[in-house]
Parts: structure tokens; sequence; C-alpha cells
């Protein structure tokens, strides 16, 4: 409770005393117990509480989010130059009279919900592109009276500002913008400069007349149930076509793949191929050292090989049968171990060759 209530609530409980004693008085006297010096009493409590209703009614107290107008009888214009600012101010009681104006964010919505908006029902902007469709728009404009400009305001609109230029101006201004787009270009590549140049040009007509513009929101918008049904199915087009383009995609990402794994497998099959290639080189390299050795070796000691022959010969074989231009293989007596005490014939192998049949 600011300054200025309490004076008013003094000043009303000072003339209900007033009237109270006054009225006590006329009892007491009807009763012939007068009370003493009650003309005085009375004159001054009703002196007291018309000076106290004065001072309350010549105090004003703004609050933060207002400023007052002081339209005032004794100023040629009819009003002060001045608003009056937040806090405690003064007016002269019964010649003065405050107008006060919020200067707080407002928002005026125009919505086709019809619970949405500022007037109930389909309170939505009616628009055409620059193709010739027809479209709807819900909007809101959230705006303050610009402090500066609250007695401009006063004279211009008083409180009808919202009604009478919120809404004719924000109608005509999206109207306008609206015009200079296509019906494509409004619900997808252009949105955001469409709200741009509505901003743009609210906030000049706003500025004009004393306004300010915060912020300007499109909300939605709604093509005619033709249009819709032609976009719905438009859509539906590019949605299989791009379904399509998918699956070709994933077509080619699985042959990909497939070609990708056969020439893995090929690639493995060169590299098998070659790395066995090279083990049999390296196989026959050292098979072919092997021999080398061997023939050095036999070139010094020919008869290394009949031994090796010869132990390579399973034990149990006493006879062998070789063809007739073979030579024949003897035992070898110097390769037999010498014994001191008994001298014992080595085995005998006899290797008769075969008998040729005379030709016919």
């Amino acid at each position: 409770m600011n300054i200025a209530s309490i004076f008013r609530l003094l000043a009303t409980v000072l003339w209900i005393a007033a009237f109270g004693l006054l009225a006590l008085s006329i009892v007491r006297a009807g009763q012939n117990r007068p009370i003493r010096r009650s003309g005085v009493l009375i004159m001054a409590a009703f002196v007291v509480a018309l000076v106290v209703s004065l001072i309350g009614m010549g105090m004003i107290f703004v609050q933060p989010q207002e400023r007052g107008v002081v339209v005032s009888a004794l100023s040629p214009n009819g009003y002060r130059e001045q608003a009056l600012q937040p806090g405690l101010n003064w007016i002269i009681p019964g010649l003065e009279n405050v107008v006060y104006y919020p200067v707080q964010k407002q928002n005026y919505t125009m919505s086709i919900a019809p619970q949405e908006g500022n007037i109930i029902g389909d309170d939505s902007i009616t628009a055409r592109t620059a193709d010739g469709q027809q479209i709807l728009v819900d909007a809101s404009v959230i705006y303050h009276v610009d402090p500066n400009e609250v007695i401009k305001v006063h004279i211009d609109w008083q409180d009808r500002y919202s009604d009478e230029l919120i809404r004719p101006v924000a109608r005509a201004v999206i109207r306008d913008a609206v015009s200079q787009f296509g019906v494509e270009e409004v619900y997808s590549s252009q949105r955001d400069r469409l709200t741009e140049e509505i901003t743009k040009f609210l906030i000049l007509r706003l500025e004009e007349n004393g306004l300010v513009l915060d912020q300007f929101l499109l909300r939605n918008i709604t093509f005619s149930e033709e249009y819709a049904a032609s976009v719905e199915q438009k859509q539906i087009a590019e949605q299989t076509a791009q379904q399509a383009v998918f699956v070709v995609e994933q077509r080619k990402q699985e042959a990909e793949q497939e070609r990708q794994r056969a020439q893995g497998l090929a690639d493995a099959a060169v590299i098998k191929a070659k790395g066995e290639a090279e083990a049999r080189v390296i196989e026959a390299e050292a098979e072919a050292n092997a021999l080398n050795l061997i023939a050095d070796a036999l070139q010094d000691k020919p008869e290394l090989l009949t031994y090796q022959y010869i132990t390579k010969l399973t034990p149990s074989i006493q006879t062998m049968l070789l063809p007739s231009n073979s030579p024949f293989l003897f035992p070898l007596p110097e390769m037999q171990p010498a014994t001191t005490s008994t001298t014992v014939a080595p085995p005998t192998t006899t290797i008769i060759p075969p008998v040729e049949e005379p030709a016919p």
C-alpha cells in the first residue's frame, strides 16, 4: 500500500468519525445531555477530514509499469506537457485528474483457433501470395507504449491503440508482405525473410504512433484445402522418389560390397598362389643346392653312390633281376669290417639279368 492510499483510507476514517460525532451530538441533545462544545468538535472533525481528503486526492502514486497523463483544467492545452513518472506525484484535486497508461509489454494475437486470439473466433489474416494462392496467417504482435511518447498516444489514441492501431496495421502489413512471395516460398525457403519484412515495416508504423515493437511472431500458415491437397500429393511423390533413390543407392552399396568381397577373394587367391610359387621356388632352390652338394661329394668319391644305393635296399633281398643293359653289382669287400678271430664270408648277392626273348 502506497502513501496516497494510506491518506485516502485515513480520510475515510476521519469522515466516518466526524459524522459519528455529529450523530452522537444530536442524540445527546435530544436527551437533554448535550456534549460540551460539541459544535467546535464537530467542525474540527469535518475540517480535518476535508484536509486529509484533499491531501489524499492530490497524492498520485504511479506504479513502475505505468505512466500518468495529467488532464488539467489549468493548462491551455488541457493536459500537462510531461507525463507523471513512477513514484509519488502531486495534482490539484478537482482541477486535474490522471489517466494511466501501461508501458509494459503487451500482446495482440490473431489466430484461426477460436480461443487463442484477442477476438473470440477465427481472427486469422487472409492474404494472397504473388502467384495468386490464398493463405491464412496466424500472428502475434508483442509491443509496448513508448514511455517518452505517452502524451502522443493519449492525444491520438487514448486506450484504443490496441484494437484501432495494432490490429489494422498488423493485418495490412502482413498482407502487403505476403503478396511479394510465392506460395512455396512462404512456407519453406523464404519464411524467415517474410518475417523480417513484416517486422521491419511494423517497427516503422508503430514508431510513428508512439509504440515500440518488441517482437513479431509468424505463428502459423494455413493453405486452402485444394492447395493443401496438392502439396500433400507432391510431398508423397517426393517421398516416393526419395525412397526409390534410397533403394537404388542401397543396391549400389550392396553391389559395391559384393565387388569388394570378390576383389578380396581374388587378391587372397593371388597372394596364396604367389606364396605357393615362392615356396616352390625356395624348395627347388634348396633341392638344387642339395643336389649340387651331393654332386660335389660324388665327384671325389663316386663309390658313395653305390654305397647309398646298396644301403637303401631291403636287407631281406638276396637276388635282383636287372635289365640286360644294366651293370652287375657285386659286393664291396673293402667296405666290410675286418675280423681277427674268424673269417666269415659275406653274404653273396647274385644278380641274374633277365633273359632276352628272341625277336619274332
